[in-house]
């Protein structure tokens, strides 16, 4: 399973992107809102999770997706959420944020000696990563990207490492993705 955390204020593109692809891709993903069952973002569209943080199975999940806004510190500050990405890093699981949210990453040291990018601005938060500018980075079991205006570019690249490279071009096609 696929744990896609939603805090009030996250950015609905980045959200709503990679979950459209790898619901195209076959990928078992759930929504889980932090704070509750419904997560309102920062564009005010509600979205009614699939569970809440106390539903989450450690055994179960293959990797994490932190979206960016401003819910990104409702992630940072969430005991739940923390603890799951350090099982997921643990066990070589897929540690996948977009746009404010790597920073989660590289603060608790999980970017060190990785390939990174995040939201200009941000950084000097990707604790020892080396900080690249592209719009999608993916660096072993780390897939970063920069903002809103990746998050296709971002679920693709998700899809192509949890599924395979021909899917993610299979769904990019469908889509009409240049």
């Amino acid at each position: 399973m696929i744990y896609l955390f939603l805090a009030d204020g996250f950015e609905e593109l980045e959200a709503v992107a990679p979950l459209d692809i790898l619901r195209r891709a076959g990928v078992e993903i759930q929504t889980v809102g932090v704070g509750g069952k419904t997560a309102v973002g920062s564009h005010g569209i509600a979205i009614t999770c699939d569970i809440t943080l106390d539903r989450l199975d450690a055994e179960g999940c293959r990797g994490v997706i932190l979206p960016g806004g401003p819910g990104r510190t409702g992630l940072a500050e969430s005991f739940g959420v923390l603890e799951m990405i350090r099982v997921c890093a643990q066990h070589g699981a897929m540690l996948a944020a977009i746009c404010g949210a790597p920073p989660i990453l590289g603060e608790q040291g999980y970017l060190r000696g990785k390939k990174a990018c995040c939201y200009p601005g941000y950084e000097d938060k990707l604790l020892g990563a080396e900080v690249l500018y592209d719009p999608v980075v993916t660096d072993d079991n780390i897939i970063t990207s920069r903002g809103a205006g990746t998050a296709v570019a971002f679920g693709l690249a998700i899809a192509a490492y949890l599924v395979s490279p021909e899917k993610a071009r299979e769904i990019a096609a469908q889509m009409q993705c240049p």
